[in-house]
């Protein structure tokens, strides 16, 4: 038996922890139209600050599981998985204009009014597709390269691992109408008949499974700080940790590296939820280990406002940390633990550890995915595909456009899988 600790190499291990994600934009006096300028900054949006160095602090209680292997059925290894708090900056005023250029950034402009210059309307669609048609030349399309990925496959045990929001399901206004399409399912329910499978979200995990419904996943919500799957595995790969019963009385395994956190939690997504009421279309949801902030519907004016009354509240509570995606900002519990470390937990805990004899494909559209794609990029094989129609500086190798280029990637594996 071999011990695996968390905190095994700060250089290997360590969280991007930012408190944005998000380079702080400054106009300048001169230059292309603002709108114009936003979308370069748009294209080019990623989180840009250095990790947090290590924190001397008290370590929280360590968490054991030990995981089963696919035909043996015996024991492995014991898995140890200490949550270590992050260190934490204090910046007010820099912090809150930093987030306000993130929104900003993250959210590129619609398109001008009848009132003004067509010509400005033009430049802004003609340099959006300029950007990307230089961005698609590094980052590929996964369809257009499949040959070359599942040459790199063959032979080894693939694994998929996808997120919901914009990968399986569109983006839209109302976060309760993300539904999946049915072929979306069937075409998953396929994927997970051939390969270990996993969800990887920020949306609370039984949210995601009202959407998805398939017992056979495993589902890592809150960011992957609650992941949950069947107790007798997927595609015969099982994990054998707290035994427990879901909602409708199946059999299931659980990790949750934040438990301690739910109560405050419960507490600082009702003081948010009373803070932002005054903002016209803000919305918030609990997911659990997560205050996900929908600032999707906020008029742009509200915006630094809306920052400022987070702000408020993590001064507040020291043991949160703020991050950001697709026009949310998300209080969470300031832990190294992130969609990579549910990656990396769920590729262990499925005994895919094995770099020579595993393929590791993940597909996600988020700035919160990018931790899971760094992963990836250390490892000898592997596949990672961003979901955009922009182009984007991020850590994945291949590209999709959409949901619907996604589904068709996901039957393409199915397929190949039944020819072999």
């Amino acid at each position: 038996m071999r011990r695996f600790q968390l905190e095994r190499k700060h250089s290997q291990w360590v969280s991007r922890g930012v408190k944005f994600q998000g380079p702080i934009i400054k106009e300048a006096k001169r230059g292309p139209p603002l709108a114009v300028r936003r979308l370069a900054a748009a294209a080019v949006a990623v989180a840009a600050v250095p990790p947090y160095p290590p924190v001397a602090a008290k370590r929280r209680p360590t968490q054991r599981y030990s995981f089963c292997n696919k035909t043996e059925g015996t024991t492995l290894y014991n898995l140890c998985f200490n949550t270590i708090p992050m260190e934490k900056k204090e910046d007010d005023h820099g912090q809150v204009e930093g987030w306000l250029e993130a929104m900003r950034s993250s959210s590129p402009p619609r398109f001008f009014s009848e009132a003004e210059d067509d010509r400005r309307q033009i430049s802004f669609e003609e340099l959006a597709k300029a950007q990307y048609e230089k961005w698609v030349v590094k980052h590929p399309s996964a369809l257009h390269m499949f040959e070359p990925i599942t040459k790199q496959a063959r032979g080894k045990q693939i694994a998929v691992f996808l997120d919901y929001d914009g990968t399986l399901s569109p983006i839209v206004e109302d976060p309760d109408c993300a539904y999946m399409s049915e072929q979306m399912r069937a075409t998953v329910k396929e994927v997970a008949a051939n390969f270990p499978t996993a969800i990887i979200t920020g949306r609370r995990r039984d949210k995601v499974y009202e959407f998805v419904h398939l017992a056979e996943l495993y589902y890592a919500g809150s960011h992957g700080m609650d992941i949950m799957g069947p107790a007798e595995g997927c595609n015969g790969y099982k994990a054998h940790g707290l035994q427990t019963k879901d909602s409708k009385g199946n059999d299931v395994v659980l990790f949750q590296p934040a438990s301690e956190y739910l109560s405050l939690m419960d507490e600082v997504c009702l003081l948010l939820k009373e803070r932002s009421k005054k903002y016209r279309g803000a919305r918030v949801d609990h997911n659990k280990y997560c205050a996900t902030l929908h600032f999707r519907c906020v008029k742009e004016e509200d915006w630094l406002s809306l920052a400022k009354e987070v702000h408020a509240i993590l001064k507040e509570y020291p043991e949160l940390t703020l991050t950001q995606g697709r026009k949310v900002l998300e209080l969470r519990p300031a832990i190294e633990w992130h969609k990579g470390k549910a990656l990396e937990f769920l590729i262990e805990a499925l005994g895919l550890s094995n770099p020579s004899k595993v393929f590791p494909i993940y597909i996600g559209d988020d700035r919160t995915d990018e931790d899971a794609f760094q992963v990836l990029r250390d490892k000898e094989s592997s596949c990672s595909i961003l979901v955009s129609k922009v182009s984007k500086d991020t850590c994945a190798t291949y590209s999709l456009q959409d949901p619907s280029q996604v589904m068709q990637f996901l039957q393409q594996l199915v397929d190949w899988k039944a020819r072999r």
